[in-house]
């Protein structure tokens, strides 16, 4: 028997740190490699981590609510490979804050861990949702002042919006004197991506209007003949569909850049499918859940996929393999009104396509004066992997499809 540690992963570009939302397995419990083991909150959603090997958890090094970094310790597991001549000792950034070893059997831990579906937080520290506190810390309300209506007093969204509402009332208390704000976890993970992004990839744009004539009219086709209660697909499906056709015949676009490139190891490293990412601006930041392989889903398959992974990351609760694999992303800000904006790579993707407002457009067609529906769309290239001419050609052929009548 040999006794192996498990290691909270790297979950996107950004991460350093999680906290323990809950374990998924017990003490004693057979764990398969790549079953989830618990749940932790990165600084952009609640994520399951799955198991890297398999075996028999015997140790559990974290704690509910405790936080560990990257690369830390959280779990032994005892499996049947040959025994390593020493076992390393438990990282004490882990530990450093556990109460000292006891000859507590396991099964008296297990019976523990195992005895509350919602484990006692330490003594002092107020019980409360995710959602719960970044709301709470955009909007400056002290946690302290709240009631919560949850199980145990858990500090719920509705109680945090209810004191919010409170503190803006007539009467109130005024906004506080000026200074600096400190920043949210989820902004300061955004603040580190987007330096990242400007300081380490050097990027163009190019630019081209698109109409929006066909697509509406295939699109309200395609809504009429759906079943009822069936997701209606959006603009951005039909966009997401027409990204992911074009990557696969502009494949230089579906790929990231790896390594350094002064150094012979320098390349390009090919997706195996159109893997997208879709910008939604959730609570003080923005997510970026990824849909795999979208070339192989059809319009009312990728409504639900879409739909669902919107709903999730609103709820901070995106998978792990949905903040992970894209090459792609797209960001639509038409409904906010923009007529046209340039996006940042999300690295280490090689493209974003930026989406204008839709307005009424005079335009020549045919030798004759015509309105149409028309809006700007940006590409954000990472010139590392393509050239002008390559962006360009990728944008024509992607307009050619938006403005065509080939939809499934």
């Amino acid at each position: 028997m040999a006794l192996v540690a498990l290691e909270i992963p790297k979950v996107g570009l950004v991460m350093e740190s999680a906290r323990l939302v809950r374990w998924l397995k017990n003490v004693g419990e057979a764990v398969k490699q790549g079953e989830p083991l618990l749940e932790v909150e990165t600084e952009k959603s609640v994520v399951e981590i799955e198991s890297t090997e398999s075996g028999r958890l015997v140790e559990l090094l974290l704690q509910v609510d405790q936080e560990a970094r990257v690369g830390d310790r959280i779990a032994w597991l005892e499996n049947d490979a040959v025994a390593a001549a020493a076992v390393p000792p438990v990282s004490p950034t882990v530990t450093a804050s556990l109460p000292a070893a006891s000859p507590v059997s396991a099964s008296r831990r297990e019976v523990k861990i195992a005895s509350d579906a919602t484990p006692e937080r330490p003594q002092g520290r107020i019980k409360s949702s995710p959602v719960a506190r970044r709301l709470a810390a955009q909007h400056a309300v002290d946690f302290r002042q709240i009631t919560g209506t949850g199980p145990r007093g858990r500090v719920q969204l509705i109680d945090v919006r209810r004191a919010i509402e409170a503190q803006s009332a007539p009467g109130a208390a005024g906004p506080e004197a000026p200074g600096i704000q400190p920043l949210s976890g989820m902004r300061r993970a955004l603040a580190r991506s987007v330096t990242l992004s400007n300081a380490t990839v050097p990027q163009f744009v190019v630019e081209r209007a698109v109409d929006w004539t066909a697509l509406k009219a295939a699109r309200a086709k395609v809504v009429a003949e759906l079943p009822a209660g069936a997701p209606k697909p959006s603009v951005n499906d039909f966009l997401l569909q027409g990204i992911a056709r074009t990557l696969l015949s502009y494949p230089a676009l579906n790929a990231t850049f790896s390594g350094d490139a002064d150094s012979p190891d320098a390349g390009l490293v090919r997706a195996s499918g159109a893997h997208i990412g879709l910008v939604v601006a959730v609570e003080n930041g923005l997510l970026v859940p990824v849909l795999h392989d979208v070339e192989q889903l059809g319009l009312a398959d990728l409504a639900r996929r879409r739909s669902e992974a919107v709903a999730r990351a609103l709820q901070g609760k995106l998978k792990r393999e949905e903040l992970e694999g894209a090459t792609f992303s797209l960001s639509n800000l038409g409904a906010r009104g923009p007529d046209r904006f340039t996006a940042l790579i999300n690295p280490p993707q090689s493209a974003i396509l930026a989406v204008g407002r839709q307005r009424d457009c005079v335009v020549a067609i045919a030798g004759s004066i015509q309105v149409r529906p028309i809006s700007q769309l940006t590409l954000t290239v990472d010139h590392r992997v393509a050239d002008g001419r390559l962006a360009a050609d990728f944008l024509a052929s992607l307009v050619a499809i938006l403005e065509g009548d080939a939809w499934q």
